[in-house]
């Protein structure tokens, strides 16, 4: 049996994330295992188990390998690991896009094996009608629009969106389209300053930027990036808080510099011996 966010009532729940629009900032970031969600637990409202772990976790080129039950194992990881933020999963590519019963099956699935508090999906004006099917029969939803990684090949890689008015005009139509759809809050990735901007002003519902907008109502990075312990390729709009990844390395190196000339492990490591 899950334990789920509604067994404490000290979580933040979607309807706190949307009631923070206009408000205090939302802090958001990604987590995909519970030792991390432990660490910034107490420090963020929001841990996203994205798909992004596909890239950060496995080592795959994009997120399009990603499975159902990868998000679920981590997910419910992060649920077991954290206490207080509000916890929200995101449904992989191919797991919803056919059908809104589709997506309810997969989003159905996803909450009641990880106990999360709502699911993330990529997609605006042409996934409104599956954001209203889920949000109708319980399921908290929170878009994602602008620079969706999903559709990386449509978009021939991964690049800023918004330079052109039609595409101006596209992202902004998909906002209102979800949370008109009744999203709780939306992603905005990788979008020209302005239009984010504009967009956060005329929405309802708390916008999210990565590589968006100050103005955003809240703020999503991907902790390895952030961190410094994903150092494949780091966007331009990270900022690098940390170099974790340099410490790992050089503590790494360190043990096995003491392994080799064997000054690890000492006698006072073992079991059985005299410690005098």
């Amino acid at each position: 049996m899950s334990t789920t966010l509604s067994d404490n009532p000290k979580r933040l729940a979607t309807s706190d994330i949307l009631s923070r629009k206009g408000k205090t900032p939302i802090v958001c970031i990604t987590a995909y295992a519970a030792p991390m969600a432990g660490l910034m637990d107490d420090h963020v409202d929001l841990l996203l188990v994205g798909d992004s772990l596909g890239m950060v976790m496995y080592g795959f080129a994009d997120t399009l390998s990603v499975t159902v039950d990868m998000m679920i194992n981590h997910g419910a990881a992060v649920v077991r690991g954290s206490q207080k933020a509000c916890v929200v999963v995101d449904l992989p590519f191919g797991s919803y896009q056919g059908s809104k019963e589709a997506a309810f099956d997969t989003a159905a699935r996803v909450m009641a094996a990880t106990g999360c508090a709502g699911v993330k999906l990529e997609g605006g004006a042409v996934m409104a009608g599956t954001i209203a099917f889920l949000v109708s029969r319980g399921i908290p939803v929170m878009a994602h629009v602008g620079m969706t990684p999903q559709s990386v090949n449509v978009y021939g890689g991964y690049r800023a969106r918004g330079r052109t008015k039609s595409g101006a005009d596209e992202i902004t139509t998909d906002a209102k389209a979800v949370a008109d759809a009744g999203a709780f809050a939306v992603v905005i990735e990788s979008t020209i300053e302005p239009i984010a901007r504009a967009i956060t002003e005329q929405i309802t519902i708390p916008t999210i930027g990565i590589g968006a907008s100050p103005a955003c109502d809240g703020q999503v990075l991907v902790a390895e990036d952030m961190l410094g312990i994903f150092q494949e390729f780091t966007p331009r709009f990270v900022e690098r808080y940390a170099d974790v990844g340099e410490e790992i390395s050089a503590a790494v190196r360190q043990y096995a510099e003491d392994v080799r000339t064997r000054a690890f492990p000492t006698l006072e490591h073992c079991y059985g011996v005299d410690k005098k």
